[in-house]
């Protein structure tokens, strides 16, 4: 009974993938669509372990009229479910190649949740640059170091001490193939191991965050310490909405 009990727990997680959602992430979108009227976004990074969870609850929950998904990966459930909401498009590729805010299009907001401390070249600083031009609201999730006075490159930290700041061990898969060679080219990629987002490459701190958004027109409308991120004493996820001025009437109505 118990197998049968646990394989059906199973069966209904694979069902609902919004069970993994993280609730502080939907209450940015809450906010973005009901306080500041955003009714196109696109999702940058959006399938990796939810699916495209984040813009099919925001398509689902509001009055989203355009959506774009991007990401190098896609999965089958994903596809599936693009057939349901003729309203989104997706592209597969890289978010951060400097060529894809233009196949975006122009865009009321721009999801960017636990993605800004991966991209290198460009820098996560320069992505945050890219994607304002062709938005208005910039919703962000990420984990942002409190034991640093400026945004540093973790690698430069030296091998110990990066192992220190980040969730992995180097024991670990595929960490353990990537710090072989760093300077080794990624098959998929085409650039060194240490150049690609599948790695942690910045301890971002808020700071830094704020004046980059605030440098490019917006104005921090929502912010929220989330907690400590997992055993890492150090990382906290911090959540923020800016938005540009002709967004920041804030609308009256409640959050659901």
């Amino acid at each position: 009974m118990t197998g049968k009990v646990r394989a059906l727990g199973n069966k209904i997680h694979r069902l609902l993938p919004s069970s993994r959602l993280n609730p502080d992430k939907k209450q940015l979108i809450d906010f973005a669509c009901q306080r500041l009227n955003m009714r196109s976004f696109a999702d940058l990074g959006a399938v990796w372990n939810v699916d495209g969870g984040y813009t099919f609850y925001a398509m689902e929950r509001h009055d989203i009229q355009n959506a774009v998904m991007v990401d190098t990966d896609l999965t089958p459930r994903v596809l599936k479910k693009q057939k349901a909401h003729p309203g989104l498009r997706i592209i597969q590729g890289n978010f951060g190649d400097p060529l894809m805010p233009e196949r975006i299009g122009k865009v009321d907001g721009v999801f960017f949740f636990d993605t800004l401390l991966h991209q290198v070249k460009p820098n996560w600083d320069e992505v945050l640059q890219m994607y304002a031009r062709v938005s208005d609201i910039l919703l962000i999730f990420n984990q942002q170091y409190t034991n640093l006075s400026a945004t540093t490159r973790l690698l430069d930290l030296g091998r110990d001490e990066y192992f220190r700041n980040v969730p992995v061990a180097p024991h670990e898969e595929p960490y353990k193939t990537y710090f072989r060679d760093l300077d080794a080219i990624h098959p998929q990629h085409r650039r060194p191991y240490r150049d690609i987002h599948n790695i942690w490459q910045w301890g971002i701190v808020d700071a830094d965050l704020i004046s980059c958004a605030t440098n490019q027109g917006f104005k921090m409308q929502f912010y929220k310490n989330c907690g400590q991120f997992g055993k890492l004493k150090n990382v906290e996820n911090h959540a923020f909405v800016f938005s540009r001025p002709q967004f920041g009437q804030i609308s009256s109505s409640p959050l659901m």
